[in-house]
């Protein structure tokens, strides 16, 4: 018999291991660019392996899910993070770092990967968004507790390996959780061919969603982990910035079921979009106590992209099956991943243009980070007359007909 709470349970600390090795790899970026001499550009290979692994892992277990089940794919998620945070720890340089965060990313998306269609498969409707979007909230939740932990540790100069250990606590649990459960059948709308599932998702609006995952994985992601290093010198503390913007995301998506239900996905999506850029704009722009301010509008933003993306194929392109939820996913981390060492990149280069106009100091790491953050606010600009044309073109269309196309 399944216990569902259980399993949600597991889900959800599954997620906040994630979670861990985004916030706490983010706070760490200054240690291991001293420990190991790494460049910006470096770090952006790095932090892109994490983003690689995700949507490998993801595809695969979408692939693979109506066939060897969540349950196998899970456990394969438990190896791969407990590897990937030992040889973290053991790296020794920056071949290592390579290899090991890309099995953090690989656990890390079997997580989506099996995590999602067990939930969708568990329960419908609303309540299904509801759960989506509080199953959602622990990324955002765990990104708040990781940076509060990573700035305590570091303020009392214990090392980034002894803050990598950290991760492995919520790991053991997620394993305990699922030991020995049943999990959930598929629902019979989902247990299509093969053949069945990519003809839904050649369908147009699948393919418009699948390139709108590549915009607000981005927008969300890229401001994010490259905060301790673009706002170190904003006058407001980077690491406190990220536990103020993902508290916040976690909050919203507690209440996203309501919200989606009042306005439907394409309208928060919009919105979303709209907050995103103007907070982006904001955190370009401001020092001090409005980095703060900006970082709110920022949070509201991002807040309800990720859980509403997944939730609109579950929900009105639901032929695509689980699949169809992991390569939407798994489209906004290879994006992400692909933008990475571009960002590093884009922080090495304001850095010598601002060097070269004379800037020294703070001063310079402020004007490069806010230089920085300018270029990031194409993402929700796309986003903004993107989500516009699905706004006007699927508001009105119920998930019945969404499966016929």
């Amino acid at each position: 018999m399944t216990n569902s709470k259980r399993l949600f349970y597991g889900s959800c600390f599954a997620l906040i291991t994630t979670a861990f090795s985004f916030s706490i790899r983010a706070g760490i970026l200054p240690q291991l660019a001293e420990s190991f001499d790494l460049s910006g550009q470096q770090l952006g290979f790095i932090n892109s392996m994490w983003f690689l692994g995700f949507p490998i892992s993801m595809i695969l277990g979408g692939l693979f899910y109506h066939t060897i089940g969540p349950k196998l794919i899970m456990q394969f998620a438990f190896l791969t993070h407990t590897l990937g945070i030992i040889l973290t720890i053991f790296s020794g340089g920056y071949t290592g770092l390579l290899i090991s965060t890309l099995l953090i990313g690989i656990g890390n998306g079997c997580t989506e990967a099996a995590c999602n269609p067990m939930i969708a498969d568990e329960y419908e409707g609303k309540q299904m968004n509801t759960l989506l979007n509080r199953f959602h909230m622990w990324f955002p939740g765990g990104i708040v507790l990781g940076s509060l932990i990573s700035l305590f540790m570091t303020n009392l100069n214990l090392g980034w390996q002894a803050q990598i250990w950290i991760i492995m606590i919520p790991t053991l649990i997620y394993a305990y959780l699922f030991m020995g459960q049943s999990f959930p059948k598929p629902k019979s709308e989902a247990v299509t061919s093969i053949a069945e599932n990519f003809k839904a998702m050649l369908s147009p609006v699948y393919l418009f969603i699948l390139l709108c995952m590549a915009f607000t994985a981005i927008s969300e992601f890229g401001p994010q982990q490259w905060t301790s290093l673009i706002l170190s010198s904003s006058g407001a503390h980077p690491m406190v910035i990220l536990a103020l913007i993902t508290g916040l995301m976690a909050i919203g998506r507690y209440f996203g079921g309501d919200i989606v239900h009042r306005f439907d996905q394409t309208g928060v999506l919009l919105g979303s979009a709209l907050l995103t850029a103007t907070g982006i704009f904001l955190l370009s722009t401001q020092t001090g106590f409005m980095v703060y301010i900006a970082a709110i509008f920022f949070a509201l933003g991002v807040c309800y992209f990720w859980p509403n993306m997944i939730g609109f194929v579950a929900e009105k392109i639901p032929l695509s099956g689980a699949l169809g939820m992991s390569i939407v996913g798994g489209m906004g981390m290879f994006s992400t991943s692909i933008f990475q060492a571009i960002i590093g990149g884009g922080i090495d280069s304001s850095t010598a243009e601002q060097s070269a106009l004379g800037l020294e100091g703070t001063a310079l790491e402020l004007a490069a980070g806010q230089q920085t953050l300018t270029y990031m606010i194409s993402f929700p600009g796309i986003l903004i007359i993107l989500f516009s044309i699905l706004y006007f073109w699927k508001r009105d269309v119920k998930p019945v007909s969404e499966q016929k196309i």
